[in-house]
């Protein structure tokens, strides 16, 4: 039995939680929730970010789940997902983007990960209001941080048999603090000679990245650019709807997928629920239970495999309590069912 923290958050958050758990039972898994309440409706109705217990419940199962949770642009409440890298040190962001059959139409064969650092950078929140006219970001790079983030690429790239990382900056401009990351990426990868390193400046990724992303397997970068790039790379794939995520220090685990919480379509039964899936598949590897996490990740492909069953971010019609149930039955025939 696995002790969990479940964060189901704003908008489609708790729909697609509740299809997680779902699946996840279907998959034979035990699972003890820990549910917390935090997000913008928590806010609206608390003024409070989140529930006074949220931290201890993390603290003493050291692993957690996570819906969407809505941020303010440009007023309230600063980020309760920054806030929880920081808190935890959740410096490697993970993000693995891969195509779907019958869904990735446009780049069928791109299969690569994003490792961000997560935990320095602009998203820091170091601000000062200068005056009236201007306003100032301080962007930090440690060579700690900087050294961390690329040990944990080079590390995946070596255990999955990957042979090539990116290192992307914009070190051409930014001398001092991406020359740094750059130079303590380079350092990581000189322990690692069987895997060739490569330098690309962000703006020309983002170019190549549209051009011929199947070229690429690791890309290690910062804070900021890491962001940007995984939304690039969702548009290669699908859209957000099916991107995964992981959240990783040394102690703690946070698991949540990329997309954000489509207001709009809350309780409306039209949320994708694809990527929590994904990302659900991602912690039942962290806790070794590989088998469960491979069927969720095959129904997904499966499912999509038929046109009748694309959701409505695809042009489909297929809403999240019935792709729910494409995906348990697809679960129930590897099981033998």
């Amino acid at each position: 039995m696995h002790k969990i923290t479940l964060i189901e958050g704003d908008g489609i958050g708790p729909e697609i939680c509740q299809v997680m758990r779902e699946v996840i039972d279907a998959c034979g898994v035990q699972i003890d929730w820990d549910i917390q309440k935090a997000g913008l409706e928590y806010y609206n109705q608390t003024h409070e970010l989140m529930e006074a217990s949220l931290f201890d419940s993390i603290e003493h199962n050291k692993i957690a789940i996570k819906g969407p949770l809505t941020t303010p642009i440009g007023f309230g409440h600063r980020s309760l997902n920054v806030l929880l890298r920081q808190k935890y040190d959740l410096y490697a962001c993970i993000r693995p983007i891969k195509s779907i059959p019958f869904v990735s139409l446009k780049y069928p064969n791109v299969d690569l990960v994003i490792f961000r650092e997560n935990t320095e950078d602009l998203y820091m929140g170091l601000e000062e209001k200068i005056s009236p006219d201007e306003a100032r970001s301080i962007k930090v790079i440690t060579r700690q941080g900087s050294t961390r983030i690329a040990r944990a690429a080079f590390e995946y790239a070596l255990t999955n048999q990957r042979t090539k990382v990116t290192v992307v900056t914009k070190a051409n401009i930014m001398k001092f603090s991406d020359g740094l990351f750059l130079e303590a990426v380079s350092d990581v990868a000189k322990l690692y000679p069987s895997i060739k390193l490569e330098e690309v400046l962000v703006d020309n990724m983002c170019m190549q990245l549209v051009i011929n992303p199947d070229i690429y397997q690791v890309i290690v970068t910062e804070n900021l650019y890491g962001d940007i790039l995984s939304d690039l790379c969702a548009g290669l794939v699908g859209g957000l709807g099916f991107v995964p995520g992981a959240n990783i220090s040394d102690k703690y685990a946070i698991f949540e997928s990329v997309h954000g919480s489509a207001l709009d379509i809350a309780k409306k039964d039209k949320a994708n629920p694809s990527a929590m899936l994904l990302t659900s598949a991602m912690m039942l590897h962290y806790l070794h239970e590989d088998q469960a996490a491979k069927w969720i990740e095959d129904a997904v492909v499966s499912v999509y495999r038929n046109p009748n069953n694309h959701t409505y971010d695809i042009g489909g019609t297929v809403g999240c309590s019935a792709f729910k149930q494409f995906i348990i039955a697809e679960i129930r025939k590897y099981k033998g069912l």
